[in-house]
């Protein structure tokens, strides 16, 4: 019903010229019975061919004029229902995502489906909201006015003949009034085994390779069966129930039809003629039965449908409440930041992927992270924008700890870019301004030289071109992402490998840029070429991390002096336990996490 109340609130205009358009389609409901007795009475029964004709004429023409009215009643319906359409998916998007970074575990907890749990909301339960809603205004605008006309009609042609018109059609409105609550329950159930079978797919499909491992192929396939027998009860459950609707349609438009014809004689006797039998059959007919068969079987089931995704997608669209805390919130002053005996393990169980690590960076400078592949740089930079809690040890960035920052100031404080950055469909300025929307054309045309990005924004028609992701290469998805980071206000920008799409040069370039910009840069390394032009390079070895210049740490630390030796032969990694992380969402918000392991202090692959 808020649904309802916002969208016809919102555009009233729209609903004005809906309620004309349904009133004019509903006038052959209040012609067609007095026209079919004009001409059986004055027409047929007293050989009157023309007059006859006539009342078929009008039956026909106010029949085809209804036809074109409700043409016309669609593109105001329209105007009604698709901005609530828009502001749902908003609202289901905008909560699904506070909900997903609102818990402080929401990173270490095994998948348990929610992504297919939330497709399934933003797919079948938006769009069945949408068409439901379309079909409520409309079938209730042309029921009331149909039942309406019908009833008027019926009292001005035979008013004998309205209690057995009215009678019925009352008792079938009133049993299915009192059928819906059991219904909607069904139709509740019917979601929930829904979602339940979509999340069971997918947490049994993503974990396969682990169920086979353990032998657990047997244990996996009854749960997934469970949930297919669930949702097919459930589904059999609320077929039963509207297999009663039908029985409702015959209650209240057939059984009118049959009391009139059985009353026909004593109609007749008390001076009803038979062109207004006819015209009453007519109004129960031609118009009576259609608007019921439309209300029971077609607003029942889609109001049901409507009533409980609604209700679901409000849950789902609901933003959690934020813990009371009793500190007030902090704000950074810079972009300097202190990690304090950090310790982060992926699980209770787990070894720490960072064990007591203590890192401190001054605003302005840049940062170089390094090491064997999968030994937790990504975890690091994780911990380091405040996507990841640590178990232990503080983390505070310009001056005020992570937990004590906004997560609107967060968000302007720093911005993280992922190894797979994200571009949006859209134009190009829209993906570049999403973390500064009102940053000025003469800005956008300098980062876009500045990073290297000029031959795209020519080749695609300038920053007002639209950019389709599937066509970019992973380089110019890099430099989108990247140029999205420059442009933003935060003072702390954490690269998570991004360059690893760039050759030396674009990669060179894009350093250089960054290090004019004002701000403190963490770079995660994939080449060793960049740590001898960062101010600090940070070693992590998964035991005893080391800090300090390019120079002293190859005069000091073997490992790093083999590291820069393989990355300069061109050979594997020492240590790699395999490559990549996964990232996901844009440069701010997004996450770039390692996955979580048990073996000590590595990340493994995906």
């Amino acid at each position: 019903m808020r649904l309802i109340r916002a969208g016809l609130t919102a555009n009233r205009a729209a609903a004005l010229r809906l309620t004309w358009w349904t009133l004019l389609a509903a006038a052959p409901a209040l012609v067609s019975g007095k026209a079919l007795a004009v001409a059986v009475d004055q027409g047929f029964l007293l050989d009157r061919p023309r007059t006859a004709a006539l009342g078929l004429g009008v039956f026909a023409l106010s029949t085809l004029g209804g036809a074109w009215a409700g043409r016309q009643t669609y593109p105001w319906l329209a105007e009604i229902v698709e901005p609530l359409r828009d502001r749902l998916l908003r609202d289901v998007v905008t909560g699904t995502l506070h909900r997903a970074t609102a818990p402080p575990d929401a990173f270490r907890t095994p998948s348990d489906g929610s992504a297919a749990v939330a497709v399934a909301r933003l797919t079948r339960q938006v769009e069945a909201v949408r068409d439901a809603l379309a079909g409520q205004l409309m079938l209730l605008w042309q029921f009331v006015l149909t039942v309406a006309a019908v009833v008027a009609g019926t009292a001005v042609l035979a008013p004998a003949a309205v209690p057995l018109v009215a009678g019925p059609l009352l008792v079938a409105l009133a049993l299915f009034a009192a059928l819906a609550p059991a219904t909607v329950r069904r139709q509740r159930a019917a979601f929930d085994a829904e979602e339940a079978l979509a999340g069971r797919t997918v947490a049994t499909v993503t974990a396969l390779r682990d169920i086979v491992a353990c032998g657990a192929q047997e244990h996996a396939r009854r749960d997934a069966l469970d949930a297919v027998h669930t949702h097919l009860r459930t589904a059999r459950a609320l077929a039963s129930v509207s297999a009663l609707r039908r029985l409702i349609v015959a209650l209240g438009a057939h059984s009118p039809l049959l009391l009139v014809v059985l009353a026909a004689p004593d109609l007749r006797e008390r001076g009803m003629t038979a062109g207004a039998i006819v015209g009453v059959l007519a109004y129960v007919l031609a118009t009576l039965e259609p608007a019921v068969r439309l209300l029971v079987q077609g607003l029942g089931a889609s109001w049901l449908r409507l009533a409980v995704a609604a209700e679901r997608l409000a849950e789902a669209a609901r933003r959690p409440e934020p813990p009371p805390d009793p500190h007030p919130a902090l704000r950074p002053v810079d972009g300097s930041a202190a990690l304090t005996g950090i310790v982060f393990a992926y699980g209770p169980g787990a070894e720490p992927v960072l064990d007591g690590l203590d890192l401190t960076l001054a605003d302005g400078e840049h940062l170089v992270v390094v090491g064997p592949s999968g030994i937790g740089k990504s975890t690091l930079a994780a911990v380091l924008a405040g996507m990841l809690p640590p178990d232990s040890g503080r983390a505070a960035l310009g001056g005020a700890p992570l937990d004590r920052i906004a997560r609107h100031d967060l968000v302007r404080a720093r911005v993280l870019v992922p190894q797979d950055p994200y571009v949006f469909a859209g134009t190009l300025g829209e993906n570049l301004r999403y973390l500064a929307p009102d940053t000025p054309d003469h800005a956008l045309t300098d980062a876009l030289m500045e990073l290297g990005l000029d031959g795209l924004a020519e080749r695609i028609g300038g920053t007002d071109g639209a950019v389709d992701p599937a066509t970019l290469s992973s380089g110019e998805r890099a430099l989108v992402a990247l140029a999205r980071a420059y442009l933003s206000d935060a003072r702390l920008v954490v690269l998570d490998e991004v360059t690893r799409h760039l050759d030396a040069a674009a990669e060179r370039r894009v350093e250089e840029a960054f290090r004019r910009r004002p701000g403190t840069v963490v770079t995660l390394a994939h080449r060793m070429s960049l740590a001898p032009r960062a101010d600090r390079v940070l070693l992590l070895d998964g035991t005893h991390p080391s800090t300090g210049t390019h120079a002293a740490l190859l005069a000091q630390v073997p490992l790093y002096a083999e590291l820069v030796g393989h990355w300069g032969t061109g050979a594997a990694d020492p240590g790699r336990t395999g490559a990549g992380r996964t990232a996901a969402g844009l440069s701010s918000p997004g996450a770039a996490s390692d996955r979580s392991s048990s073996r000590p202090a590595a990340d493994p692959a995906p």
